[in-house]
């Protein structure tokens, strides 16, 4: 399955693919997301992230984090899911990423907290301490998928 770029992103959960794509969306605690550097490399990062059902994911980054910088000058990035170990399962999605200074923080985002509360304890914060040091909401809209 693939949406080009020029066409908004819909996710076909009818499809066998698209309803995988979506469990992964929902389910899933880490997705590995891919920015590229200023040299041109890949930089893959497993990282948190909100899916809103359609077609935003929000991920909630350190400010001085190189995805920053990489997004800052190059928004297109991918959102890799862990395959099954063995070739199958493959879910990439594209997207063009934006931050976005002026969103709600994570702590103030119901949703978010649901999905990693407890996550957020165990690393040795609080839901105001966790918004405080990963204080930038960068939302990628996807624009394709692909995988099997």
């Amino acid at each position: 399955m693939s949406t080009a770029p020029s066409e908004p992103f819909r996710l076909d959960e009818t499809s066998a693919f698209g309803a995988r794509a979506a469990r992964h969306l929902r389910e899933d605690v880490v997705v590995w997301l891919t920015t590229v550097t200023p040299s041109g490399a890949p930089n893959p990062n497993p990282v948190w992230f909100l899916w809103d059902g359609a077609d935003r994911v929000t991920i909630h980054s350190l400010p001085d984090a190189a995805r920053v910088r990489d997004v800052r000058e190059r928004p297109l990035v991918t959102l890799n899911f862990d395959g099954d170990g063995r070739g199958g399962d493959i879910v990439v999605l594209r997207g063009r990423a934006e931050l976005r200074p002026d969103d709600p923080k994570a702590d103030a985002v119901p949703a978010y907290l649901a999905k990693y509360g407890a996550d957020i304890t165990r690393i040795g914060h609080t839901p105001d301490s966790f918004a405080a040091k990963y204080g930038v909401p960068l939302v990628i809209t996807l624009i394709g998928l692909r995988g099997h």
